[in-house]
């Protein structure tokens, strides 16, 4: 079978409505709003040399920030100022998706727009100009009558460019809780669903050059005045808002939203809460590859309703305590911890999904390596490689500290591709994950940790304060606790690694459901 004749083309078809709508939504917004602040900026801005330098260059240093940083520098910002809001006038708003995702992607689409702007009005004729004020017109009248007509193919221009820029960087937003194009690629990398990723990069640069398009035919009609061409262009924008947005605004809200992180076991738990919840009669829909601290902060705010975490990782990332204790009595202070910022922990799903540091199985019993500590006389002369955010953790600095590790090098990568690196021999260590099933598939093995360096990482069940007393969410949700053993998640951990419709998160949420539903 090839990747065209996937049949999972027709499950990405079939989210197409909602990410494409909410995609479109989001980047027009944001792309109105910076060309709000844009134009009039760059108008006042253009004879005055020392404003315009500052704006340029401000402008220019935002277009330096990665996308992915900037969207989410303001989820937290915003969070902060929502708080303040809250404690002072009584108003709140939601700092989660679409509200940061718009105020970063105008800030990403200015450069284009403020320096075309001032370029095009700078390079009027200034003999139009001096025309202009012989026969009586006003600066003012000037402006508007005279230079604005004149700059327009040029200010178009930069709009062109801002537009596809902010279209492409959207897809970025998904992990700060915004639903965009993005989800096919976040959704496809995690789960090795390349149908997924090809869908969303096409999808998203079909969108991009049609937009282009649409905007090269107004900027053509204003620069040869046809009205046809500008009113063919702006009907063809309108038409596109209005085919992507009409069945976005026409579904109703869900009355429950469960969250996810960014890897597939999330992705598989994420489907099977929302399934248990829809058996029982209630409404759901998922928010996918969210970051670790946006989501905690996501539920602490009530933007989403309960998800998936873990012991060790609220332990040492969310509380920041560096002390290990044992696993019921870290449980039970975890629990007291979360009841202080009113989180429920439901409970947990009888699993646990921990760190570990993994190599091939051949090679640590050729260099005689059982553990960590095995491991340290080892490293200088090896490579480790970890997920985005694994180095910059608390476990790994206690890891090191325990065994005093000095690894050659350190690598940055796709969680997924960690295990076939490591079976290639690309690096020699990488951090994987106890309950993830390519530790079998590439006969890898987890090395032991004894001096107890990685907290546990019980799989475990948080609700939002606003659901604490939510009977139904907590009914729906009880047959899943204590359900899923290491070995089940495991193997649907491995499923999802297919390359068929029975490795989608949704498919292999129902196979779990019916491998652990009934005991």
């Amino acid at each position: 079978m090839s990747l065209f004749t996937d049949p999972r083309w027709g499950e990405a078809l079939a989210h197409l409505s909602d990410y494409l709508g909410n995609h479109v939504r989001v980047s027009i917004t944001a792309l109105a709003l910076g060309l709000a602040a844009s134009l009039p900026l760059a108008i006042l801005s253009r004879n005055r040399p020392a404003l315009r330098g500052a704006l340029l260059g401000l402008a220019s240093i935002v277009q330096t920030v990665p996308g992915l940083a900037l969207l989410a520098l303001f989820y937290p910002l915003l969070l902060a100022l929502a708080s303040v809001t809250l404690s002072w006038v009584g108003f709140s708003f939601s700092a989660f998706g679409f509200l940061p995702a718009v105020l970063a992607l105008a800030l990403y689409s200015m450069l284009p727009v403020l320096r075309n702007t001032i370029t095009g009005l700078n390079g009027v004729d200034p003999g139009l100009l001096e025309a202009a004020q012989g026969v009586g017109m006003t600066p003012r009248q000037s402006l508007v009558m005279v230079e604005l007509p004149l700059a327009l193919p040029v200010m178009m221009a930069g709009i062109r460019t801002a537009a596809v820029w902010v279209i492409g960087t959207a897809t970025l937003s998904t992990p700060i809780g915004q639903t965009s194009l993005g989800n096919y690629i976040f959704a496809g990398l995690q789960t090795q669903n390349w149908v997924f990723v090809l869908f969303g990069c096409i999808a998203a640069a079909a969108l991009a050059l049609l937009v282009d398009q649409l905007l090269a035919l107004i900027e053509n009609g204003l620069r040869n005045r046809s009205r046809l061409r500008t009113s063919l262009g702006g009907f063809g924008i309108a038409a596109l808002i209005a085919a992507t947005l009409a069945p976005t605004l026409a579904r109703t809200s869900p009355s429950y939203v469960v969250g996810a992180k960014t890897f597939a076991e999330q992705y598989v738990l994420s489907a099977l809460m929302t399934q248990r919840l829809r058996a029982t009669g209630l409404s759901a829909t998922t928010r996918e590859g969210l970051g670790s601290n946006v989501i905690f902060d996501a539920l602490a705010s009530g933007d989403i309703d309960v998800y998936v975490d873990y012991s060790g990782t609220l332990w040492a990332n969310q509380f920041h305590r560096t002390d290990m204790k044992p696993r019921k009595e870290l449980l039970t202070e975890l629990k007291t911890m979360l009841a202080r910022q009113n989180v429920t922990l439901l409970g947990e799903l009888g699993f646990e999904n921990a760190y570990a540091l993994v190599m091939p199985r051949r090679r640590a019993a050729e260099l005689g390596i059982k553990s960590i500590a095995d491991l340290a006389a080892h490293a200088p002369a090896m490579s480790i490689a970890g997920d985005y955010e694994f180095f910059s953790r608390p476990e790994w600095a206690a890891i090191q500290k325990a065994y005093g590790l000095s690894f050659r090098t350190l690598r940055t990568m796709q969680p997924d591709f960690m295990y076939a690196a490591a079976a290639s021999g690309e690096v020699d260590v990488i951090a994987g994950y106890t309950s993830d099933g390519l530790i079998a598939k590439y006969d890898l093995v987890a090395l032991e940790d004894p001096g107890h360096a990685i907290p546990p990482y019980d799989a475990i069940l948080l609700l939002a304060p606003r659901r604490a007393g939510d009977e139904k969410l907590k009914a729906a949700l009880q047959p899943l606790l204590g359900r899923i053993d290491i070995a089940a998640m495991r193997e649907a951990n491995l499923r999802t690694a297919g390359n068929d419709t029975s490795s989608s998160p949704d498919a292999v949420a129902r196979w779990l459901w019916e491998k652990v539903g009934g005991r």
